[in-house]
This record gives C-alpha cells, structure tokens and sequence, in this order.
C-alpha cells in the first residue's frame, strides 16, 4: 500500500500512530505495543506467541531459552549464583578497561600510576576498589556455585562436562584473581606473588620446576619482565580463556536445561527440557524482570560496600631488599600456605594441590549413585563437609596468627603500626598525634580522646605480650613523636624488657608520616562513616 493510499485510508494521525506502532515493534524484535502493555499488565500472551519472536530475531536474547521450567526460577534453588557469576565477570572487564587508561605495566610508573588514580583522577579510588571488591566476590561466589552444585548433584549424567567446564573456570578466575595482584607493585603485592611464583620451583624434576619459575618471572626475580608477563596474563591471555570456556559452560547449561530439585524427578531420570505447559515461566517478562530487579539490587549493594565499607589496600612501593613482616596470599590461598606450613614444598605446593585439582574435576565420573536426592548422598554431602571443613581450617593455618611469632616487641609494634597497612597509629590521623614523650607506665591525661585509645591499646598490648612469653617481663613501652620537617613527624617506638634470667633487653623502630600522605587520602569518609555508626551503637548500648 503507498503512503498516499495510507494517508486517504487513516489520515495524518492515523498514518503517524500506525508508523510509531511499526518503530516499536521493529525496535522490540516482534512485540507489538499491545502485547508490550499486556506483559507490563502480567497478563497471559497471544496466541501465537510473539514474545518468543525476540529470541529468534536478536542476539541477546537467542542465547537464552525462551522459557524456564517454573521450579529453576525460585530463588533457594539456585540462589542466581550462575547469573552473578557472569556479571561480576563483565562488571570486571568494564572496570578493568577503565583501569588500563591510567596504568602502564612497569616498575617505574606502575605504583605512581596508583597513587595518580586514587589523588588526582575522579572517583579513581572508587573505580579501584570497585574492581578489586568485585574480583574479590567474583571468586566467592564463582566457588558457591559450584559447592550448591555438588550439594544438589546436578553434576550427574548427563551434566558431567558442564561440571568439568565450571572446574576450569574456577582454576581460571583464581588466577586471573591472583595475577592482577601484582599490579599495584606495592609491597603487599610483590612478596605474596614472589612466594606464589617460588611453588614453580618445587614442580618435578628440579629442571621443569627452575624452567617454570623463570617462565612465570621473566627472570630469576620478579621485575620489569615478570610484571609485564602479569598483565598481559591478567588482560588477555585469562580473560580470553575464560571467555571461551564460559561460552562451552553456557551451551551446555542451555543445551541440557537446569537441572530440576532432585524432589521433582525419579532416581536416575532427567527432566528439566521436559517443560509442560501449565508449568512454564517465560523468560519475557517474567524471568527478565526477575533478573534486571536482582542485579539492580546486587549493583546497589555492591556500590553502597564500595564507597563506605570496602578499601582495597595499596601498601609502600616494592622493595626487594626488605620483606614485610607477616606477608600472605590472597585469602582464597590461605589454604595453600597453611599446607606449607605443615608439608614439604613440592608436597604442600604442587602434589596435593595437583591431586585436588584431579580428583575434583573427576566428581561426577566417580559418582556411581545415580540418585540426587540428599538422603541417598550421605556419604558424598558428609564428604563434601568434611573438605570443606579442612579447608576452612588450613585456611586458618594459613594466617599469621598460626604458628607464626616474631619476637614480643616486634609484635606489638606490627599490631599498633605495621610496616604495611594502616594500623591504629595512622588510622587516628596526623593532626591526633601530638608532639611528645609518652610511656605506658605513666598514667596522664592525653592532648585528645583518639591519641588516649592509641595509648591504651600499646599498654594492653603490652600487658598480652608479658602474659604469653616468660622471657617478656617488666615490659615498658615508649613512644616519642617529634616534628623532623614542616608537615612531617617522626614516631620511635622503644621498648625495654626484661627476660626470665633477668637480663634486660631493648627494641626501638622508627617511622616518618606526612601530613599529605596517601594513607589519610584512602582511609577518608570510610574510616569517618564507620566510626560514625560503630559511635551510634555505642551510645545506643549505653543508654
């Protein structure tokens, strides 16, 4: 029909509302705006179908079936962990390109780089911590996923390869998790991928493990080489490999349907690309309006422990000559250095973690119980708790507070001011340390309410250390703050003791803090907001 046949037919307004129908529905993939209304109204669709057209004529939606089976769409059954998964993964990568803008992988502007995005680049402090926070819970929750999955038994026939694609993306966010690790060059970062990257070395036979090692560093020490090996790791060469594998995890995800509560099918049977009708949840706009209102609410909360709760820290610049006191993994490895601990190098580091990794990769080719239903897995969900329970404990065999102990004096400095990290000493400020000598065995009144706090944890510190350690006695502890330069103070920590023979004994440290350093800048309107609300509590217990 030509456009004046149109116009005789409808008229002018007629002929525009008839247009702007035409736009919608060719903007929406088939819906027209009657249909589009009745779904915003959640009523029942036409016959044919055209929501469906959308899956057909679109991208987006082409990968995602056009319908659930309403049991997978209850929130307790998956708890969306899959779908979280995803998007902190693309959540990382847009941030992640961000990032790159104001980065170059080398040792000379790396660190510079950092502390050029947390001072002089808008919301680069928030943009960091955004990525890191989202690294960190991308990892946990990539890790729930996969523990509700063997809880449930939805690895089992014919869901087998799903399950060993997800063990490799598990391996792959670990490590690309660790490899951005290195990235801010601080110390922190450097000493924890040094002792990550030394493991190489225990690989067998001694050959193998040198060439490794020297692969993964660009060098016999970490440098310029290694951190360059790093990023391009962490940009590249894992994201492209996760991508992959996430694409073959998703086929076979939609390919054999999510798996059913093990409730609903007989043993052995598999049901969940058998949808009847009267049970069906279509993705438009049930399942979509279920997920965009989820990931809505995940952003914001996600935001919200960003900008007041969440810091990613950034300790010194990395020194090579000097390795910090209590230096550790990222926590997901805790597990690994707390095997160290306790076990040879090549067993802990390379052996048990390689049989590990096997043997769960192998979970559903073992599994020989053709049931998924948790009264007939007894066996596998108590073995199941059993691993977990020792992870948890060798992750806790992993932190310094296990069977790691410097010397008393050295201990109680670390806690009050550690070489790394901020420590109750700076998180007070610069203008709440006043200029003077102030020792724990006299009791004075202090220029200010947060300086007395800092004193009183250096004596109860102190009284700790004498209760654990017989050759700790008679411990008296000194701190003197002085004003070297203009906008610079120096605090000495001194400490005398005495041991269980008498004889005496002496520590002293030293550190200088400016007044426009890059500890206040990152602890700001967090550290504020946090003391703020653990202040109201307080009062609130008192009254």
């Amino acid at each position: 029909m030509s456009v004046q046949q149109q116009m005789r037919e409808k008229g002018p307004l007629g002929m525009l509302v008839a247009l702007a129908e035409d736009v919608f529905t060719r903007v929406t993939a088939g819906i027209p705006p009657g249909e589009f209304r009745r779904m915003l109204r959640g009523e029942p669709p036409g016959r044919p179908n055209p929501r469906l057209k959308p899956h057909s004529e679109t991208f987006l939606l082409h990968i995602r079936p056009t319908y659930y089976h309403e049991s997978v769409t209850r929130w307790t059954h998956t708890f969306r962990l899959g779908m979280l998964s995803t998007y902190l993964f693309f959540l990382e990568l847009i941030t992640g390109i961000l990032l790159m803008i104001w980065y170059a992988p080398t040792p000379e502007r790396a660190y510079q780089d950092m502390i050029r995005l947390l001072s002089n680049v808008p919301f680069g402090q928030f943009l960091r911590d955004l990525h890191r926070l989202g690294a960190e819970a991308m990892v946990a929750i990539v890790t729930a996923h996969m523990v509700r999955t063997y809880l449930t038994g939805s690895y089992k026939p014919p869901r087998q390869f799903t399950w060993f694609t997800g063990v490799i993306l598990l391996v792959v966010t670990l490590f690309l998790s660790f490899s951005g690790y290195l990235l801010p060059w601080d110390q922190l970062a450097f000493w924890a991928v040094t002792i990550g990257t030394s493991m190489a070395e225990a690989v067998p036979p001694q050959i193998v493990g040198e060439t490794v090692n020297l692969l993964a560093r660009g060098a016999p020490d970490i440098g310029a080489n290694g951190l360059l090996r790093f990023y391009l790791l962490h940009v590249l060469f894992l994201p492209a490999l996760l991508i992959l594998f996430f694409f073959v995890h998703y086929y076979k995800v939609v390919h054999f349907g999510i798996s059913l509560p093990a409730s609903e099918e007989e043993v052995g049977e598999d049901t969940a690309n058998r949808v009847p009708a009267d049970r069906r949840v279509y993705f438009l706009p049930d399942v979509a309006t279920d997920e965009l209102s989820f990931l809505t609410g995940f952003t914001a909360l996600l935001i919200v422990v960003t900008v007041f709760f969440f810091q990613a820290p950034l300790e010194n610049i990395a020194n090579p000559q000097q390795t910090p006191l209590h230096t550790v993994a990222p926590w997901y490895f805790y597990w690994l250095q707390g095997l160290l601990k306790i076990a040879d190098k090549t067993i802990a580091g390379v052996i048990l973690p390689g049989i590990l990794l096997v043997l769960l990769a192998a979970i559903p080719y073992l599994d020989f119980n053709p049931s998924r239903r948790g009264r007939d897995r007894r066996v596998a969900i108590v073995s199941g708790i059993v691993a977990g329970t020792m992870m948890i404990i060798l992750s806790y065999m992993g932190t310094p507070q296990y069977a790691v102990q410097a010397a008393p004096p050295v201990e109680i400095v670390q806690e009050l001011m550690p070489e790394e990290g901020m420590g109750p000493a700076r998180e007070i400020g610069y203008d709440n340390l006043p200029l003077g000598v102030w020792r724990t065995d006299e009791e004075v009144e202090y220029p200010n309410e947060e300086f007395a706090k800092l004193m009183e944890e250096f004596k109860a510190a102190t009284r700790k250390w004498q209760e654990k350690d017989p050759d700790f006695n008679a411990a008296v502890g000194q701190l003197t703050i002085s004003q070297d330069q203009p906008r610079l103070k120096r605090l000495d920590w001194y400490i005398t003791w005495f041991d269980a023979q008498g004889a005496p004994g002496e520590f002293s440290r030293s550190f200088w803090l400016h007044q426009d350093s890059i500890y206040w800048e990152q602890y700001g309107l967090k550290h504020r907001f946090l003391e703020y609300i653990r202040e109201f509590f307080m009062s609130r217990q008192e009254q």
